[in-house]
């Protein structure tokens, strides 16, 4: 039996920087597709619609796979694929299955023997440590950090403790209008000498990348991450 690909497909990380972002190795799988597992359905019928299935969208299989995804749902995801058909995964914003819950789905596909292409595009994580000067040789990414402010600060200091000890660089991330509360509990307590790159909005003409110290950070302007996708990246100097 012939299994169908699945294609992880990359969305630009600013909304209308299509052609910005995506090479054209990557955009020309995408109107070969007709069946699409997606996070948002909104979202995905705008980046389908643009990237050559305008006025093709109403034909497509489309598959929502979010937080709220039970277990029984991936059998009808896995289905085409199954049936020797392609199918395309699409986050919301950025790399399918990386702090995504498209991983899932690409765990089962392994699982039953189906291909998994992963295509080029833009990673907001790789993005952000290029663009910090901070260790790129060794660092990790660990996602988001506790919501409950006393939590919140002692995943800080271990993560801190961890990039002063291995000199490795942590990166994590916070619902958006979430950013403020985490950065401030950053600066509230993490040690005056230790860095801070803030990676906001990437690809966006707006984009906004800044590292400081923590001391410097305490007594410059606030950065503009209120409700903007942002990337915290914390190192050693």
């Amino acid at each position: 039996m012939i299994f169908g690909t699945l294609y992880l497909i990359p969305t630009p990380l600013a909304q209308g920087a299509l052609n910005q972002t995506l090479p054209d190795s990557t955009r020309s799988i995408i109107p070969q597709l007709r069946c699409f597992v997606v996070e948002e359905l909104p979202t995905a019928r705008r980046f389908l619609s643009a990237s050559g299935l305008k006025g093709q969208i109403d034909d497509l299989h489309l598959c929502v796979l979010n937080e709220h995804t039970k277990p029984q749902e991936f059998d009808s995801m896995l289905h085409p694929l199954l049936k020797g058909h392609d199918v395309g995964l699409l986050s919301e914003a950025g790399l399918p299955a990386v702090a995504d819950p498209g991983a899932t789905l690409v765990a089962l596909a392994h699982q039953k023997g189906i291909k998994v292409a992963p295509l080029v595009g833009p990673s907001s994580l790789m993005l952000a440590l290029m663009a910090s000067g901070l260790n790129g040789q060794s660092f990790a990414f660990v996602g988001y950090v506790p919501v409950r402010p006393q939590e919140r600060k002692v995943k800080i200091r271990q993560l801190e403790k961890r990039s002063m000890q291995e000199d490795q660089t942590q990166i994590f991330i916070e619902t958006p209008y979430r950013n403020m509360a985490l950065f401030e509990a950053v600066l509230e307590v993490c040690l005056p000498q230790t860095l801070l790159c803030v990676a906001s909005r990437l690809t966006a003409p707006d984009a906004f990348v800044s590292t400081k110290t923590i001391a410097q950070w305490r007594s410059a302007p606030v950065p503009p991450i209120h409700k903007a996708p942002t990337v915290f990246v914390l190192g050693r100097p």
